[in-house]
């Protein structure tokens, strides 16, 4: 079954005629008929009670004919709305992020997007890196902002944004937790909880080469792999983490975020946009426009 013997039915349940029904598709009589013969072949059923003088349409045939009738206005309808390229219509911009990232970077860059497009829909999935980069190479993602890793897919274009700063998180009841900034001394004695290298490759080494930098070895309390992980961890009082300062607002009624002060070495978490080569979507050059044009503004606000 499809679009073309709809059409060649509906046209002949309009006229019962099949010379009528012919000349308004501009077709021949006979190939019309095979369009209708194949597609009741094709259902099974027989749609047109058809003898030398009248036409007329079989129970099943009236009952086909009016849903018929609507698909063929939905395909049209369809095939209208994107032979235009979508335009005045609604379109969809699919981003994803890593958890700091939807926390500061995303919605202060969807400050300055949607003003600018109202009837645009943004879809945000938070994820890890790991997980994000199949689902913009798949095409399920428009563009992701992600923490990169050293060899990057050469389908994929990637742009530097900026280094995100770091904070310590400790319980509000430790000694630490009166301080307004810490170095690695601070705490070279404490138990802290690291994240999995696995899945988060750039905070886990960070921790270690702040140690390391300052020649020091941490006493790793527990590895976690989900930043909610981390921060009740650290809540419980089972050990502190070097986070990302995004993490400031959680867990805040029993986690106490003091500014950390980073070697000059060690630069923070990097953070980088990434979108698929030759994706000209306008809503995605929009977004890298007001991205590359805002840069300084949206990284003050992280």
């Amino acid at each position: 079954m499809d679009i073309n013997q709809l059409r060649c039915f509906v046209a002949v349940g309009k006229e019962l005629h099949f010379g009528r029904a012919a000349q308004s598709m501009e077709m021949m009589p006979a190939s019309l008929s095979r369009f209708i013969r194949l597609l009741e072949e094709d259902l099974g059923v027989r749609l047109l009670n058809r003898s030398t003088r009248n036409v007329s349409l079989t129970a099943e045939g009236a009952l086909f004919f009016d849903e018929a009738g609507k698909l063929i206005d939905q395909f049209d309808a369809l095939a209208l709305r994107f032979k235009g390229g979508l335009k005045d219509e609604r379109r969809t911009l699919r981003i994803g992020a890593i958890d700091s990232a939807a926390r500061g970077l995303v919605p202060a860059l969807l400050n300055l997007f949607v003003p600018r497009h109202p009837l645009s829909d943004i879809h945000i999935i938070e994820d890890k890196t790991l997980n994000l980069i199949p689902k913009l190479k798949s095409g399920w993602l428009d563009m992701i902002i992600i923490r990169a890793p050293q060899r990057m897919d050469a389908s994929l274009a990637l742009r530097f944004i900026t280094r995100e700063s770091c904070v310590l998180a400790v319980p509000l009841t430790h000694p630490l937790a009166e301080k307004a900034q810490v170095t690695v001394a601070d705490f070279q004695h404490e138990a802290m909880i690291i994240p999995d290298r696995r899945t988060r490759p750039h905070s886990h080494d960070l921790t270690i080469s702040l140690f390391k930098q300052a020649g020091l070895t941490p006493h790793i309390a527990q590895y976690a792999e989900e930043k909610q992980t981390i921060l009740s961890l650290v809540s419980a009082g089972l050990g502190l983490a070097v986070v990302p300062a995004s993490y400031r607002t959680m867990n805040s009624d029993s986690v106490r975020y003091i500014a950390l002060t980073l070697p000059e070495q060690i630069k923070g978490l990097p953070l980088s946009i990434a979108w698929q080569k030759g994706n000209e979507d306008p809503l995605l050059r929009e977004m890298l426009r007001l991205l590359h044009d805002h840069r300084q503004e949206l990284i003050d606000r992280l």
